[in-house]
């Protein structure tokens, strides 16, 4: 119908131009306007004409190009993969490797699988040759109420380390049940410069505690197992105790902050390497068959929650909130 209709009009064009043509040149005075209007209506009529030969040829491809620029629901989502495939190469992701080998140094991200399934790890190695543990406080020594906090990055600044992480529990002063107590922890603990914290508090004197010195370290199923001897490098009490000399030590208990999932944090050791990391959606139990199931000979539960926090270069995790304590690997 269109086609029908855009040729007569170019017919119609055609034979007005004639008609046109032969009145100005009845008139031998006006030469110039008859070949004026002979260009306009020859371009109007080739025009038309063209036009309806372009819909009448390709009326087809247009429409199957039509169809190209609107892609199915399929086609839709295959872009879209494809394009964060390419966004995902653009900003260097990668996909975290399976691996239930210990690293053996700096820090990594692995996956582990065990027989409660897979967990992902973020874990920094440091070889006690040329490295020391040291756990660093807030506050000069033992401290009751409003006890002083700092982030993991000061901790780590201020000591020159190059790896660290949040320390044993404590009690925040967000926590209503913490009031007369804020920012304080009960365990025992040597920091950095030789200071015992809580050694007179009896009441924690059976909680396990991981004592690192030299290029090894030893882990104890109590502190009241430790003396105060001041030629370690740190000793860190807290609970539970999750492997010792290659077994699971705790597998389960009625507290119900160790049996949530949530991002654990913990601390280890095997010959002569230190361990720190967090293990993701883990419960505590959890956390003991990973570690166990990468081959690490004794593991110390940490403080969890909004006081995990790991660094290496900057923040793995966290930074979480102000801890009284960290945990720091240092250069010797």
């Amino acid at each position: 119908m269109g086609k029908t209709r855009c040729l007569g009009l170019a017919n119609y064009f055609s034979s007005l131009k004639s008609v046109i043509i032969n009145i100005m040149l009845a008139k031998k005075g006006f030469v110039f306007i008859p070949i004026f209007l002979f260009v306009i209506l020859t371009s109007i009529a080739i025009t038309v004409s063209y036009f309806a030969g372009i819909r009448s040829v390709h009326n087809e491809p247009i429409i199957q190009t039509l169809t190209q620029i609107n892609p199915t629901e399929d086609e839709l989502s295959a872009s879209s993969q494809q394009s964060d495939t390419n966004k995902n190469d653009v900003l260097g992701t990668t996909t975290i490797p399976t691996s239930n080998n210990l690293p053996t140094n700096g820090y990594s991200r692995q996956k582990v699988a065990t027989d409660r399934g897979i967990f992902t790890v973020s874990i920094i190695a440091a070889d006690l040759n040329s490295a020391r543990v040291i756990a660093d406080t807030a506050s000069e020594s033992s401290c009751r109420n409003n006890c002083p906090v700092l982030s993991l990055k000061d901790y780590v600044t201020r000591s020159g380390a190059f790896a660290g992480i949040n320390g044993p529990y404590f009690c925040p002063a967000t926590y209503a049940s913490c009031a007369g107590k804020t920012n304080a922890f009960d365990t025992l603990l040597m920091n950095k410069n030789k200071v015992y914290f809580n050694s007179d508090n009896n009441v924690y004197s059976t909680v396990p505690a991981a004592i690192y010195y030299g290029n090894t370290s030893r882990f104890v199923g109590q502190s009241l197992e430790w003396g105060r001897a001041t030629s370690v490098d740190s000793v860190i009490a807290n609970y539970p105790l999750l492997v010792k000399d290659g077994n699971i030590r705790f597998t389960g208990s009625g507290e119900g902050k160790l049996n949530g999932k949530g991002n654990r944090a913990f601390i280890g050791s095997k010959d002569n390497y230190a361990y720190m990391g967090v293990v993701q959606n883990a419960t505590v139990a959890e956390v003991a068959v990973v570690l166990k199931a990468m081959g690490m000979k004794n593991a110390l539960n940490l403080d969890s929650g909004g006081s995990t926090a790991l660094w290496s270069g900057g923040y793995k995790f966290g930074p979480g909130r102000g801890i009284p304590t960290a945990i720091l690997f240092a250069r010797k």
